[in-house]
């Protein structure tokens, strides 16, 4: 069976790599156009399943683009979730009468992404890969420090084994060493995924604790995991 495709549709390939980098995971395919024109030859020669598309770009914009799909017959099903720039109602409220089926909002949330993806393709994961660990993680609760470790690290996230109670979506400042030859000292920001609580867990393989998403990790941040993902991986048998 063909894997459901994705088209990104965006003209900063900055967007185009992230909103990629969140699909690396998942059992599909990603075709990327830099444009409504190339969008649209794109879909008619081979329709894809779901259509992330900016409202801003070059050559045909994408309310246009989603209004010539929407009145196509034969493309009118494809899914089109348009990005707008927050607080822009005017443009929400074009693309809504374009025909467009959903809305996320610029800078992409990486979480609501793959919701929103999720919502029309069951192939999305949303979830990083994750290799076991064992790292001592400092976390500010409250405005103090407490200690914790993490018991498995991907590049969007972490689990940390801890007894302080936290809610979803509580955001929290972290600090970690990664076993690396630099060591390097990583100052991180992360909400809360899910809670393992005593009694009542989300994942039984894992103690009492939480799963942490990480926003917005600066470049060298993010090439530092991976490097040191990359290396755990490969040291595995």
């Amino acid at each position: 069976m063909a894997k459901p495709k994705i088209l990104l549709v965006d003209d900063t390939k900055l967007i185009l790599e992230l909103e990629k980098s969140f699909l690396k995971v998942s059992n599909v395919d990603v075709i990327t156009a830099g444009d409504g024109v190339a969008a649209l030859e794109l879909v008619r020669k081979d329709a894809p399943d779901l259509i992330f598309m900016d409202v801003n770009m070059p050559l045909m914009d994408g309310i246009t683009c989603c209004r010539l799909l929407k009145s196509d017959p034969f493309l009118s099903a494809i899914p089109v979730v348009m990005l707008t720039t927050l607080g822009n109602d005017e443009d929400r409220q074009r693309a809504h009468e374009a025909g467009c089926n959903d809305f996320l909002t610029k800078p992409v949330d990486r979480r609501l992404f793959l919701d929103m993806a999720r919502k029309y393709t069951d192939a999305v994961d949303r979830r990083d890969p994750r290799i076991p660990c064992q790292i001592p993680v400092l976390f500010l609760l409250d405005g103090s420090p407490v200690g914790a470790h993490a018991l498995d690290i991907g590049d969007g996230g972490l689990f940390l084994a801890s007894r302080e109670e936290v809610q979803p979506d509580q955001e929290l400042r972290l600090a970690l060493f990664l076993e690396t030859e630099q060591a390097p000292l990583l100052e991180l920001k992360g909400r809360v995924a899910w809670v393992n609580r005593e009694g009542k867990r989300v994942h039984a393989g894992l103690p009492t604790g939480f799963g942490v998403e990480l926003i917005e990790p600066a470049q060298w941040q993010a090439d530092e995991l991976k490097r040191f993902i990359e290396a755990a991986r490969s040291a595995q048998p």
